[in-house]
């Protein structure tokens, strides 16, 4: 999700730090309709050929652009992981202009349709558009698709996609599974706790991983998820529990290190059995 109220300082409270090896976070905090503290990340891999790729990218700093220098080659692969998740593609692409950019259908037309007012979001050349129709037969490259799978969710309403680095096992997604409080996105946010506020507070109760999960598995059933989308849904799901994975990266939320399989098949239980709950 977008929202004009990420940092005014990102350079001042942004947390680099590599997850597992070949994996670096990138985390902020972020605020949603002025009260909820969902904070944001990007991801950034490095690929055996040492190029990088980019997932959700957020406010390109002196020191970030100084950190990527020392991880890789180049950036070669921006991603915008969901229909939201694309507020800082212009300002990396321009830093990065022969990077191939990764994002769900309606995305560039929804950019072209924010340029005529913003020129700040500025028209790119997306080299690969996931769709529905060609969902199951896309590739984006060789040296990219030996070491991601992919699943485009286009029955969230944020048209997810999916990824899974298969050397590091690491699950890179956007808003499909939360995992509240934004602990480590606030780490370094003076006089601004995670969990403060009362829409801060009742939110993280819905979607954080604790226990059963039973409130975000209710907010995925009846609220993000068509009554008649839930089939198709659940077998995105099915192809995604699939894949060979022990970390999970959300943008909002705390990354899970190791039981990563383990909390999506909890979130996702009621869409993978195919019965909801009360």
């Amino acid at each position: 999700m977008a929202s004009d109220f990420g940092p005014t300082n990102p350079e001042d409270v942004m947390v680099i730090r590599e997850l597992v090896p070949g994996v670096t976070t990138v985390s902020l905090p972020f605020t949603r309709m002025k009260r909820i503290k969902f904070g944001g990340r990007a991801t950034i891999v490095r690929l055996q050929s040492g190029n990088l790729a980019v997932f959700s990218p957020v406010a390109l700093t002196p020191a970030l652009k100084t950190h990527i220098q020392s991880l890789g080659t180049t950036v070669s692969y921006m991603v915008a992981l969901d229909f939201e998740h694309h507020m800082f593609l212009s300002s990396w692409f321009e830093a990065f202009p022969t990077a191939h950019i990764i994002g769900p259908e309606g995305l560039p037309e929804k950019r072209a349709e924010q340029n005529r007012t913003n020129k700040d979001v500025t028209i790119l050349p997306f080299g690969t558009i996931f769709t529905k129709k060609d969902k199951a037969t896309i590739k984006i490259s060789e040296e990219f698709d030996r070491e991601f799978d992919y699943e485009y969710v286009e029955t969230h309403p944020n048209k997810e996609i999916v990824f899974n680095h298969r050397p590091s096992q690491t699950l890179i997604e956007a808003d499909l599974i939360f995992n509240l409080p934004a602990t480590e996105q606030y780490s370094k946010t003076p006089g601004k706790d995670a969990t403060s506020g009362l829409a801060t507070n009742i939110f993280t109760r819905l979607m954080n991983t604790r226990g059963s999960a039973v409130w975000q598995k209710r907010f995925l059933w009846y609220v993000m998820v068509k009554r008649g989308d839930r089939e198709a849904f659940g077998r995105s799901m099915e192809r995604i529990q699939g894949w060979e994975f022990r970390n999970i990266v959300p943008c909002h939320g705390d990354c899970i290190v190791g039981d990563g399989k383990g909390v999506f098949q909890r979130v996702m239980e009621w869409h993978l059995t195919k019965k909801g709950g009360a």
